[in-house]
């Protein structure tokens, strides 16, 4: 999306809540895009900004890596895009995630941030994501990289 002065916004409309009218805001149920949707909705069925940035780590895991969040045609181990990254990250292998059609033409350290930010804002625990501001401050390399577990 595109706000007045045409400057990227990031939105997703996958993440929709159902009214039943009659009952004026009472919600019927949720629905949303499987793979970005944080791991909280699925125990409370709500959404919290804590929700939003799991769902911009995802985005930003896509862009380094080139991939969509589930590819079933991966090999098994590779099939959760984030449960492979953790994995790489894990084997301090991180790198090797980023997308291939790139043949390691890029900026090491900014793929490095891109992918640690995707991994911090996509942390299983709600409580252990960045906000916002904290994510895009350490990817314009105003601040320092998280240490993640």
């Amino acid at each position: 999306m595109l706000d007045s002065n045409f400057d990227a916004k990031l939105g997703d409309f996958g993440l929709v809540r159902l009214v039943d009218h009659a009952k004026w805001s009472k919600t019927t149920n949720f629905a949303g895009t499987m793979g970005y949707m944080a791991p909280e909705y699925f125990k409370t069925g709500r959404a919290f900004k804590e929700s939003d940035v799991f769902s911009f780590g995802i985005v930003a895991l896509e862009i380094a890596c080139g991939r969509k969040p589930f590819n079933p045609m991966a090999p098994e181990d590779q099939e959760v895009m984030l449960d492979w990254v953790r994995e790489l990250h894990g084997r301090r292998e991180l790198l090797k995630a980023a997308e291939k059609r790139l043949c390691g033409h890029f900026d090491e350290e900014q793929m490095q941030r891109l992918l640690i930010v995707g991994l911090w804002c996509a942390n299983p625990d709600y409580k252990l994501r960045p906000s916002i501001r904290k994510a895009i401050g350490v990817l314009n390399f105003e601040a320092p990289l998280p240490l993640l577990p």
